[in-house]
Formats: structure tokens, sequence, C-alpha cells
């Protein structure tokens, strides 16, 4: 019951509203700051595979081993990914531009920041991302995604009809 009023309620999609514009612009703030900052992920990471020994480790050791493995390795990827998509997933975030996937994107990126040992805002960035990710499409009512989402959905459809076979009897 409660899905279907995060999803279909007018009212809801107000609130919903507010809600992605303040997540957008913590994003967008963050990833900018980062993006003219001269932003530097490797001292974050080598820190967060520090929390990773001792009785109670902040970061759990399969993380600390991806970090270790993977993304220390190629911090001048994360260098670039990190700040661009902090502020592109903030500015679909206020401009309610493909809203379910910059969300979902935030949410992940979010729990790369709780899984490296960092709590700060991100756990209720989490929870009001969840409410937009539940509510779907009301959550975008009021952004771009009213005119886009539509237009793709007629064009996919056009696209599926023009490729369909044709059977003759």
């Amino acid at each position: 019951m409660f899905g279907k009023i995060l999803r279909e309620n007018v009212y809801v999609s107000y609130l919903l509203t507010v809600f992605r514009l303040y997540i957008g612009w913590k994003w967008l703030h963050a990833g900018w700051g980062k993006i003219t900052g001269g932003f530097d992920s490797s001292g974050f990471l080598k820190g967060a595979v520090k929390k990773a020994v001792g009785e109670n480790p902040a970061v759990q050791p399969w993380w600390a081993e991806f970090l270790n493995g993977f993304a220390i390795p190629n911090v001048e990827v994360f260098n670039v990914l990190v700040p661009w998509g902090e502020f592109l997933v903030g500015l679909g975030l206020i401009l309610g531009v493909f809203t379910s996937f910059v969300t979902l994107m935030g949410l992940v990126m979010n729990f790369a920041y709780m899984f490296s040992g960092t709590t700060s805002t991100n756990p209720q960035m989490v929870l009001i991302e969840i409410f937009i990710l539940v509510a779907g499409f009301n959550a975008a009512k009021i952004g771009l995604d009213y005119w886009i989402i539509p237009f793709l959905r007629k064009q996919i459809l056009r696209k599926g009809e023009q490729e369909a076979p044709t059977h003759s009897t």
C-alpha cells in the first residue's frame, strides 16, 4: 500500500520533488567541489583499507581487497569518475532527467562510501534515495522526465513495431 502511494499520489510527487532537489543539490555541490578543487581519491582509498583491520573493522576485508586490487591501482580513473559521477547524479536529480537511473547511481556511490567506512550524510541520503527509487516515475513528474519518458516509450514502441516480423499466410 505504501509503495502504491509513493508511485501514484499527486501530493506525494510534490514531496518527492523536494527530496529529489535536496539530494540533487547535495550530489551536485559535492561533485562540483571535487571537480574544481583538485580532487584526489588516493588518500581516501588508502584510509579505507587501513580501516579493515582490528577487532571491529569499519571496512570489511572483501571491500578492502577490492580497493587494494582494483581501485587503488586505477586511482586516476576514480579521480574522474567520482567527481563527475556525483555532479551528473546531482544534475540529473535536480532536472528530473532519467531520475530512477541517476538515483540508483547515487545509491551505488552512497553504499561505496559506507563500505569504505564513512557515515556522514550517506545513510540519510540512502533512505531518501530509496523513497525516490520506489516512487519511480512519480518522483520525476515535476521534472524533464515528464516529457522525456513518454517520448522514449513512444520511440521504443515505434521501433518495435517496425522490427516486428510480419507473417503471411
